[in-house]
């Protein structure tokens, strides 16, 4: 089998197994701003694929008259997608089926370009895959039935820093690293003063300890956007901790793991956290630096693909795992997990690279560009191995903290 049509398979397999086990009430969901019913969300994937790979590059008219009007993101108003007439249960898992063979019976078919969609499309779903992930966190559902069901073994903390000699580095993409988004393109030099920077993200451990001291209640530590969602949010700790030490995964109440990454933060709070531990958050140039050398290599460890023993990924540990795992995913620097476990927030506002251009799929970057988000790198538990690479660029507003995010720190 072709590997791009394994990939679109192996995607689409994920999708149903993240939500075919929950009800009809349950795909709906309550009105929120931080999620989608799934109901439109699973929609909305078969409707990109068939828009990308069969309308606009092959010119194929919708399957389903009006398709459009209920399920392009760009047009939809969040608000809105609850009420909309949806396709039924049924009706949109056989759109799902059906998009997914008319795209596999035109790949590697005229034109040439075409691959890019499918491609793009394949990226797109890996990306709703994770969200189905940290949705089902968000609404309290039951884990997904993908990944180990037993916890991983200790591997405990990683204390320390490393440190990074000052270079001048390509930050992003380079031309003929196959496909890209494009807010990664292109490769620009930039300049990087000497540094140190965590060998692993923060644990559940180490913020607890600034719980504790009262880091929630203690204004000078607080920027003032930052002091400001915390009072309105009602902050007193992270989003699914509680008083008792415990934090709630999906819809059960666990021990914390001391030595695994703090989750579910936003960067308000990491940057209250570095403050009141005499850090800073990395830049997004630091970051890259530190994951790849100067010269340059698709991952920290190298040019080889994720694996098991590297990282983190895929869903397959069902969670966060202790800081010290994976240590043959180590930087040439030696850092760990920047591959993995958790996204890391950046300092770094999200903004166009020098002489960017947008791509055909133009809403995936540009509209986020005058608007606060900020830099994540480095993926975490449930995206995709092959989505990634050091130079991939998410990016949030800066009071999410329903995503799979954490954060390593840099000495002052």
């Amino acid at each position: 089998m072709d590997p791009l049509a394994a990939d679109l398979r192996d995607a689409r397999s994920r999708t149903l197994a993240l939500v075919s086990d929950l009800d009809d009430a349950q795909w709906m969901g309550p009105r929120l701003a931080i999620v989608n019913p799934m109901l439109w969300e699973v929609g909305h994937v078969a409707w990109f694929q068939e828009f990308w790979t069969l309308r606009h590059a092959r010119g194929r008219a919708p399957a389903i008259e009006g398709v459009d009007a209920l399920y392009d993101s760009a047009k939809v108003a969040h608000d809105t997608r609850w009420d909309l007439p949806l396709l039924d249960r049924p009706r949109v898992l056989r759109f799902l089926s059906e998009t997914l063979e008319r795209s596999l019976e035109v790949l590697g078919s005229p034109p040439d370009t075409a691959a890019y969609f499918h491609k793009l499309a394949l990226f797109h779903e890996d990306m709703h895959g994770e969200a189905f992930a940290y949705t089902r966190q968000t609404l309290g559902y039951p884990a997904p039935p993908v990944g180990r069901a037993a916890r991983p073994g200790e591997a405990g903390p990683l204390p320390g820093d490393v440190d990074v000699p000052g270079a001048r580095f390509l930050l992003g993409a380079k031309r003929g690293d196959g496909f890209v988004f494009d807010n990664e393109k292109w490769a620009a030099p930039v300049e990087v003063a000497p540094f140190r920077i965590a060998r692993a993200p923060v644990t559940n451990e180490e913020y607890r300890g600034f719980v504790e001291d009262g880091g929630y209640r203690d204004r000078r530590l607080w920027s003032d956007e930052g002091w400001r969602w915390r009072t309105l949010a009602g902050a007193q700790r992270p989003v699914y901790w509680d008083e008792s030490g415990q934090e709630r995964r999906h819809d059960a109440l666990r021990p914390l793991s001391p030595h695994a990454p703090v989750i579910h933060v936003c960067w308000y709070e990491a940057e209250a956290y570095c403050r009141w531990a005499g850090r800073r958050l990395p830049t997004e140039a630091e970051w890259e630096l530190a994951a790849a050398t100067p010269e340059k290599r698709r991952f920290p460890w190298g040019e080889s693909a994720p694996d098991d023993r590297r990282a983190n990924l895929d869903g397959r540990a069902g969670g966060p795992v202790d800081v010290a795992a994976h240590p043959e995913g180590d930087s040439a620097y030696g850092c760990r997990q920047m591959i993995g476990n958790v996204w890391e927030w950046t300092s770094t506002d999200f903004a166009p690279y020098p002489g960017f251009v947008t791509d055909p799929y133009k809403e995936y970057s540009e509209p986020w560009f005058s608007s606060p988000h900020k830099v994540l790198r480095g993926g975490c538990w449930a995206t995709r191995a092959r989505l990634l690479r050091n130079t991939f660029r998410n990016f949030y507003p800066p009071d999410r903290r329903d995503v799979l995010a954490g954060f390593r720190t840099c000495a002052p």
